[in-house]
């Protein structure tokens, strides 16, 4: 049954709303999945802090046009669903390309990235990548290395000063105690 007008319109509204939110969108081929693997699959993402819907290309190609992204004809052909990273990119490519392996029946196209074409290949090396708090802690830890090494350096020059300077003293005391 085809969908109305106003359907339609809803469908993209929901897509351009979903990409406003993203990071990235991954596309993938769903074709000879059976509906518990779909809910598992959805399951996996929705945990991943993502979000996967079976699109219509003609509407998505719209949606993505609207929303100022890269449309990329090659990969909105045939059976297309769409994973809108809402969160963590690396997190749900990651979660897509697990649940690709373990079905062997779901093939990830690619994807775009902020707008970009993503290959892939390039897909891959994005589920590679740790995930935000990881890299969040690395960037803090990098951050506060250079302050902890400069408070050591300096806790240790006033540990030397205030040595002289108590040895000094005991130099003092002992010289005006002497008769």
């Amino acid at each position: 049954m085809p969908f109305t007008r106003a359907e339609k319109d809803q469908m993209i509204a929901r897509y351009r709303e979903l990409l406003a939110r993203s990071q990235a969108v991954i596309l993938a081929d769903y074709q000879g999945l059976d509906a518990m693997s779909m809910y598992r699959l959805r399951q996996k993402i929705r945990k991943s802090g993502g979000v996967f819907h079976v699109t219509k290309n003609t509407l998505l190609r719209i949606a993505l046009q609207q929303a100022g992204w890269t449309v990329p004809e090659d990969l909105l052909q045939g059976p297309t669903a769409a994973a809108f990273c809402l969160e963590d990119p690396p997190v749900v490519a990651k979660a897509l390309l697990e649940f690709a392996e373990e079905s062997k029946i779901l093939k990830v196209k690619g994807g775009l990235l902020d707008g970009r074409r993503l290959r892939l290949e390039d897909v891959k090396a994005l589920s590679e990548l740790p995930p935000r708090p990881v890299v969040l802690g690395q960037v803090l830890g990098a951050i506060q290395a250079p302050a902890a090494q400069l408070a050591g350096v300096l806790t240790a020059v006033l540990q030397q000063v205030v040595g002289v300077l108590q040895a000094r003293a005991d130099q003092l005391k002992e010289a005006s105690q002497t008769p």
